[in-house]
C-alpha cells in the first residue's frame, strides 16, 4: 500500500510513519524541510518537501496514493487569522483529494469540533470536517483526540515562577480528558493499516481522565514540587498570561475561548456521549518526561 502522511516528523506523524514502514508499506512524508524528514527517510520513507498550502504540490503528492493522513499544521502567526488559515489549508486538501482520486483518508480533528463555533482553534477543524462531508466518494475516518498531555509542558514556567499550575479550565469535581500523541499515532496507524472504515465516521481518542487536582498532584510530584495547586484563572487572566508569554493576540484569544468551552463542559460534551476505550499512555507515564523537562528548564 502507498500512504501519504502530512505533518512532517511531528509528534504524531513520525511514530505513525514508523509504524506503517515497519509493516512494509510505501510511505511518503510531507514536510517543509528535507533535514527534518531525515529520521524517516533513513528508515525508508520518501520525502515530499513542500507546503500543504501549495495546491499543485499537494495534488502531485497525493497522486497514486491508496490512503492519506491529513492534518492542518499549527501556525502561530497566521497573516489572515487562525481560522482563515485553517480553511485555506482545508481547501487545498479538498482540491488535492478530488484531483487524485484517493479513496481513504484519516483526518486529524479535535474534541470540540462538534460545536462548530466557540471552541477557538478547533472551529477551523469543524469547518474542515464540514468541507470533507462533501466528498461522498471518499471513505473518511475523522479522529477527535482530547486535550494533548504535551500542552501541559506550558505549566513548567508557572510552577517555577509562581508555585502554581492552572488555566481558565479545570475543577476538582470534573474530569479533564487527556491524550498522549503516541496513542493518537497508534489509532491512526490502526485505521490506515486496516482500512476497514467506509463512508464518513468519527472516532474519539483519549488516554486518561483526571481532575485538575489529580493533574497537579501527579505532575508537581514528578517535578519535585509536591503540593503545587491547580488554580482556575479567569478568562482575562488566562489571555493576559498568554499574551505576556509572547503569543499573538488571535492565538491567545482562541485558546482562551477553547478553555472556556472546556470549563463549561461544552467542548467535551460529545466525547462523553461517545466515550472511547482509553489508550495505553497514562498521565503517570507522561509525568516521567514532564519531570525531566522541568529539571532541564
Amino acid at each position: 500500500m502507498k500512504y501519504v502522511i502530512t505533518g512532517g516528523a511531528g509528534h504524531i506523524s513520525k511514530p505513525l510513519a514508523e509504524q506503517l514502514l515497519a509493516a512494509g508499506h510505501q510511505v511518503t512524508v510531507i514536510g517543509r524541510s528535507a533535514e527534518n524528514l531525515k529520521p524517516l527517510t533513513d528508515k525508508g520513507a520518501q520525502a515530499a518537501v513542500g507546503s500543504v498550502e501549495d495546491e499543485a504540490f499537494m495534488k502531485q503528492t497525493l497522486q497514486g496514493a491508496d490512503a492519506a493522513y491529513l492534518m492542518i499544521p499549527p501556525n502561530f502567526d497566521p497573516q489572515g487569522g487562525w481560522r482563515p488559515y485553517q480553511n485555506q489549508v482545508a481547501d487545498v486538501y479538498i482540491a488535492a483529494v478530488k484531483a487524485s482520486g484517493i479513496k481513504h483518508l484519516v483526518v486529524l480533528s479535535s474534541v470540540g469540533a462538534h460545536m462548530g463555533e466557540g471552541a477557538g482553534p478547533v472551529d477551523g477543524l469543524a469547518d474542515f470536517e464540514k468541507k470533507l462531508s462533501a466528498l461522498t466518494e471518499v471513505n473518511i475516518k475523522i479522529l477527535r483526540p482530547s486535550y494533548f498531555m504535551y500542552n501541559l509542558y506550558s505549566m513548567i514556567p508557572l510552577i517555577k515562577n509562581m508555585n502554581i499550575m492552572g488555566s481558565n479550565f479545570g475543577a476538582p469535581d470534573k474530569k479533564m480528558v487527556l491524550v498522549h500523541t503516541d496513542d493518537i499515532a497508534a489509532t491512526a496507524a490502526e485505521e490506515l493499516l486496516g482500512l476497514k472504515f467506509s463512508g464518513h465516521s468519527v472516532r474519539y481518542i483519549a488516554s486518561d481522565e483526571k481532575t485538575s487536582d489529580e493533574v497537579a498532584k501527579i505532575l508537581s510530584e514528578a517535578a519535585g514540587k509536591p503540593g503545587t495547586p491547580w488554580v482556575q484563572f479567569s478568562d482575562d487572566q488566562a489571555k493576559g498570561g498568554m499574551l505576556q508569554a509572547g503569543l499573538p493576540e488571535p492565538i491567545a484569544k482562541g485558546y482562551t475561548q477553547l478553555g472556556k468551552a472546556m470549563r463549561e463542559g461544552i467542548a467535551e460534551a460529545d466525547y462523553w456521549q461517545n466515550r472511547p476505550q482509553l489508550g495505553k499512555t497514562k498521565l503517570e507515564d507522561f509525568a516521567k518526561a514532564f519531570g525531566g523537562a522541568f529539571a532541564a528548564s
